[in-house]
């Protein structure tokens, strides 16, 4: 940076604080020009001295070698053992200054850690993972705890949880107050605390829905390592594995969107194609309260009736699904008679809908066979293909080796439930008896399908 542009700065003064209760800083502007800054910014000087024993000071006074500013500090920072006040932080040209407003507890070991808040002002490079250590005894705790959480339901991680330490108390702590410890996941779903007290912990992780730092909510994202650990020098890796106990409620559709007036359908037909594998699926944009199941006609070219053909209305999702086992390659028709349906406006079809379609052939399908290794039959272990966060088929795998003759081409993410309770779906935990989730293990790579072809994959668990 010129002097002058130095100067320019010094004479601004700008001077912002930021606390977790304010938000609002000013940017310093500086002249653009030269090679890019890559270098994140550096301290030089704090006092007290990082890692400082005996630590009794109130304010903390942290330089950098370069103009920096502080980002996201609400969501950034976070503060080890958790303060009941927070502290006051300022920012002003190469300096922070860190006012602390709450008691400190004796013999103990406190981190500061600011994540990607400090920023250089030029090119707002972050110096990643910063942390002030202090100690209130005569040494730094130097114990470590570490380990992984992963979304029970799907095996994936979710860097949004949070994990809480509880030393020397109850079970019920996690529900009623903060915790003593907390720390953020990385992108990978680990953690590690670091400076530890030798002491007992409860382990949790949560996906704080109401900001309050512990669990008040059933449907909160949530995980509990059973028994205490004790922090040890490498640090012990653990497992924990997140769920919630309920689903958000779905909100309610707008009187708008209740009800049109006029009543409509669509199909799950591609192309004028039906899938061999699957019901012929009509959506209605209304609920049904009358069905009159002898005017839906599934026929084919000649208008013969094919005479295993089904009709099932399922109130919820308003599909109806006509359910017949189809043939390859053959030409069918839906005749929908006008007055075969109406909803809860008494609209009904004004005319009739006579739908032309034909199914897919065998050769549209491709063969998957999967072989197994370390699977553990004896849990149940479902095998789920994924469409989005949603599941389009499950197959329950009964040996080491799995094969399905006819399979919808395409690349797949595919994950194994332990259905432990044999029940065919996924079941969450229940913190009140200590049960944990069921668990998922999603493939690493996407499995894919060719059409017309014997596709095999190999699977180490």
């Amino acid at each position: 940076m010129s002097k002058s542009a130095s100067t320019i700065l010094l004479l601004l003064g700008v001077n912002y604080v930021l606390s977790f209760f304010a938000t609002g800083c000013a940017q310093i502007g500086a002249p653009t020009g030269g090679p890019r800054d890559t270098i994140a910014p550096v301290l030089v000087k704090a006092n007290p001295a990082n890692a400082s024993v005996n630590f009794s000071a109130e304010k903390i006074t942290l330089v950098f070698d370069e103009f920096i500013e502080i980002k996201d500090f609400q969501s950034n920072v976070l503060i080890s053992p958790l303060p009941a006040i927070n502290p006051v932080v300022s920012s002003n040209l190469k300096t922070i200054t860190i006012k602390l407003r709450d008691s400190l507890l004796p013999n103990t070991t406190y981190a500061i850690n600011f994540g990607n808040s400090i920023r250089d002002i030029n090119e707002s490079n972050a110096a990643s993972g910063f942390s002030y250590i202090f100690s209130t005894g005569n040494s730094i705790d130097t114990l470590k705890l570490q380990g992984k959480v992963l979304m029970a339901e799907s095996g994936k991680s979710d860097s949004t949880l949070l994990v809480l330490l509880y030393k020397n108390t109850s079970d019920t702590a996690v529900q009623h107050r903060k915790p003593d410890y907390i720390t953020k996941l990385r992108g990978d779903g680990s953690f590690v605390f670091e400076h530890l007290p030798n002491d007992n912990y409860l382990v949790y992780a949560l996906k704080d829905g109401d900001g309050n730092k512990y669990y008040s909510l059933p449907t909160e994202v949530f995980a509990f390592h059973e028994i205490t650990v004790r922090p040890t020098l490498s640090g012990d890796s653990l497992m924990l594995f997140a769920f919630a106990e309920k689903k958000e409620a779905a909100s309610k559709p707008s009187l708008s969107q209740q009800s049109d007036k006029k009543l409509r359908y669509t199909t799950n037909l591609i192309g004028s194609k039906q899938d061999l594998l699957l019901p012929l699926e009509l959506t209605f944009n209304n609920s049904l309260i009358n069905l009159y199941k002898d005017s839906i006609l599934l026929v084919d070219t000649g208008f013969k009736l094919i005479p295993d053909a089904s009709v099932v209305y399922d109130t919820a999702s308003k599909k109806m699904s006509i359910r017949t086992m189809w043939m390859s390659d053959k030409n069918y028709l839906l005749i929908v008679n006008a007055g075969a349906v109406a909803d809860s406006n008494g609209s009904m079809l004004v005319k009739t809908d006579t739908l032309r379609f034909k199914t897919k052939s065998t050769e549209d399908y491709g063969t998957l066979k999967i072989s197994f290794q370390n699977i553990d039959l004896a849990r149940h272990p479902l095998l789920q293909f994924m469409e989005g966060d949603k599941v389009k088929w499950t197959f329950a795998v009964e040996g080491r080796e799995w094969k399905k003759s006819m399979l919808l081409p395409g690349e797949y993410e595919v994950r194994l439930l332990y259905d432990d309770n044999n029940n065919g779906q996924w079941d969450p935990g229940k913190y009140s008896e200590k049960i944990q989730p069921e668990k998922a293990i999603t493939l690493p790579q996407k499995i894919g399908v060719k059409a017309n072809w014997d596709n095999d994959r190999e699977v180490i668990l």
